[in-house]
């Protein structure tokens, strides 16, 4: 620290979860008191405890709580916060919260207003852009007056155009349109959903580039002049423009690339004066050729990939930034060694079309954490609730390696050993797409997700290449839980009951034939003359099951479930039931208990809040009709009649809340 610069002696984090946390940990470490506020949904949560201080500044819904100005301020000056630090997402890149602090002598850890407002204006951001020698793509800056005027320019520029809010983010506000029907429809959806969502309907267009590319780069800038690059991510794994994998380097850059778009990053960010830690977010060409997309004034959420490569700590910057300090480095000494993989761990149904899920968390433990090979950046513990109120990530799991290979790997590693129950999470899917052959290849673009997964993703997505090694492991599991039953009755009958070793493995669609020799450190399994051998020290009850098979080190969840062992590996959840040959010879003779008849309810696809209910009994509906919306974790999901037909009952209220499949109303 310099002699004329003083660091602050309070902070307050104005946001909640796995960043309210992160930030609370470097705050501590730098010697610096913390203040956490929280909603009334987040009085027991884990950034509170971490805390030295916390208050309590209003309700659930963000916009009563963590969007409330006035709270977050009345709890800076309750506390005698001196700074705030906004993390990302809530009021991170509100200009009026920015400028609402300064006026109260409390220090905004994050860019200066002016540049806020100046990147936060799509149309604004990119004449700056221009005039400081970035690349921008061709296409219209200024505000489209009409659907017929869309047309005109998008037919001058060349289809396929892109038709963005000029106020939009997270995929909000934008539309592809490949001809003047889907241009006029375009234009029409982008100015309503842009006013609906932001307050501002200006909508522009620029060129749609094909198989496109989403890389960032990091910058970092003082109050002195100085910005430096912190090198790349690539973050083009999206599903509906939501980043969901993130790594860095780009596998995809050249050299000459990398410090192009490095150049051209601290250029604007220099343009408009900046300081603190932000992202120059670039759409990269099949070519190469790169162009300006927007500037995120904050902390990224995948900023831990280029705190592993680089080794510096962003949080630790902007607060040094914000205080004064000039940067302790040039860019020359900005290292980059190796490679991180960032997945983003939520709640949510893969196979449910990645509906949100709530719920308590029963189980949850995460990977080991190893210094400068496995970081789990989370916000909760076992036995919390995931709301509805707020977004779904629970955490985010970031792996480094030498390679880009070796950080792979690890990632494999990590999410087989990541245990999540009580709500459903998007693990199976992120081990899936680590495993995608165009991922591990690194040939990837933003439309991946949505190509291969066309259909969505679905257990069939799923096939593990080594089912035998899922159906030892429930065969064995079932043979130790079988072994100790027996030693028990045998201590109180005075006799032990003789267990077999010839087991049969039944799931849906398979049968194994096993043979499950208990030996010393694991088990012997034979199948089809073939003889296998599990390594294990494995205790009953455990989820995880570390050990060797057939010479290969595993790590693989395990649990009984009622009459089934359920095995989770690779992303695949295998089912099945364990038993003896006789019992799987008289199941095979019962009769078959046929699914109950659902067609005639509205299921609830997810669980949230009933926000409206479009019918009344009696009402007869059509085809693609609205019935009722439902809303969690910021995403509105309407739900319409997929034929027509007569509504007989309506089983749920609005402003009710409902659980997966709960029905909603009743069909003739």
């Amino acid at each position: 620290m310099s002699a004329e610069t003083r660091l602050f002696q309070k902070i307050l984090i104005a946001n909640r979860g796995e960043i309210a946390c992160r930030i609370v940990r470097t705050v501590r470490a730098m010697g610096i008191k913390t203040v956490a506020v929280y909603s009334e949904a987040d009085k027991d949560a884990l950034h509170v405890d971490l805390a030295d201080e916390a208050v309590a500044i209003g309700p659930a819904p963000a916009r009563q709580s963590y969007l409330n100005i006035d709270a977050v301020i009345a709890a800076c000056k309750l506390t005698g916060a001196e700074a705030v630090h906004p993390g990302y997402g809530f009021l991170s890149e509100n200009e009026a919260f920015a400028r609402r602090l300064a006026a109260e002598g409390i220090v905004f850890i994050g860019p200066q207003p002016d540049a806020i407002a100046a990147m936060g204006d799509k149309i604004a951001s990119k004449r700056l852009a221009r005039e400081a020698g970035v690349n921008v793509i061709p296409g219209h800056d200024e505000p489209i007056a009409s659907a017929r005027q869309a047309v005109d320019i998008a037919r001058e520029v060349g289809y396929p155009v892109m038709i963005k809010a000029s106020a939009g983010g997270g995929g909000k506000g934008l539309r592809v349109a490949h001809n003047d029907a889907e241009a006029a429809e375009g234009f029409d959806s982008c100015r309503a959903e842009a006013a609906s969502a932001f307050g501002d309907d200006r909508v522009f267009l620029e060129k749609y580039i094909a198989s496109p590319r989403h890389i960032e780069i990091q910058v970092l800038g003082d109050a002195h002049g100085h910005v430096v690059s912190l090198w790349e991510r690539e973050c083009s794994l999206q599903r509906r423009h939501q980043k969901v994998v993130e790594e860095s380097p780009s596998p995809f850059l050249d050299e000459p690339t990398r410090q192009a778009m490095s150049e051209q990053a601290v250029a604007l960010a220099k343009a408009v004066a900046y300081q603190s830690a932000g992202t120059v977010e670039f759409v990269v060409g099949a070519d190469r050729s790169f162009y300006f997309l927007e500037m995120n004034t904050r902390l990224q959420v995948e900023h831990p990939v280029t705190e592993m490569i680089t080794g510096l700590d962003l949080v630790e910057q902007m607060i040094r930034v914000a205080a004064g300090e000039k940067l302790g480095f040039t860019q020359e000494q900005v290292r980059r060694d190796g490679w991180a993989i960032e997945c983003r761990i939520n709640a949510e149904n893969p196979f449910r079309n990645f509906l949100p899920s709530t719920g308590r968390l029963v189980r949850y433990r995460p990977p080991d954490a190893e210094p400068g090979a496995v970081r789990i950046d989370t916000g909760v513990v076992e036995g919390d609730e995931i709301s509805i109120h707020y977004d779904s990530m629970i955490a985010k799991l970031i792996t480094h390696g030498r390679t880009r290979n070796e950080a792979i790997g690890r990632m494999h590693e990590a999410l087989d050993a990541f245990v999540i129950r009580g709500v459903v999470s998007n693990l199976a899917f992120q081990a899936a797409l680590t495993r995608n052959p165009r991922f591990v290849a690194g040939e990837i673009d933003t439309g991946l997700i949505a190509e291969d997964y066309s259909d969505g993703f679905r257990p069939s997505s799923l096939i593990h290449d080594d089912p035998l090694l899922l159906a030892a492991v429930a065969a064995y599991a079932r043979r130790r839980y079988i072994e100790r039953a027996s030693a028990v009755s045998g201590q109180l009958e005075g006799h032990s009951r003789k267990v077999d070793d010839d087991w049969v493995v039944l799931t849906d669609d398979a049968r194994y034939k096993l043979v499950v020799v208990l030996e010393a450190g694991g088990c012997a399994i034979v199948h089809g003359g073939s003889r296998h051998q599990l390594r294990t020290d494995w205790k009953l009850g455990d989820l995880l099951l570390r050990g060797v098979w057939n010479g290969r080190e595993i790590c693989v969840q395990v649990e009984r479930i009622g009459l089934k062992y359920r095995v989770l590996h690779r992303g695949t959840q295998f089912d099945a039931f364990v038993m003896t040959t006789r019992a799987a010879e008289l199941l095979a003779l019962m009769p078959r208990k046929p699914a109950p008849d659902l067609s005639k309810f509205l299921l609830s696809p997810m669980p949230g809040l009933l926000a409206e209910l479009s019918v009344q009994v009696g009402k007869e509906v059509h085809t693609g009709e609205t019935l009722a919306v439902i809303e969690a974790m910021k995403m509105r999901n309407i739900l319409k009649a997929d034929h027509d037909r007569i509504v007989a009952e309506l089983l749920a209220e609005p402003g009710a809340s409902l659980a997966v499949d709960q029905p909603i109303l009743r069909f003739e």
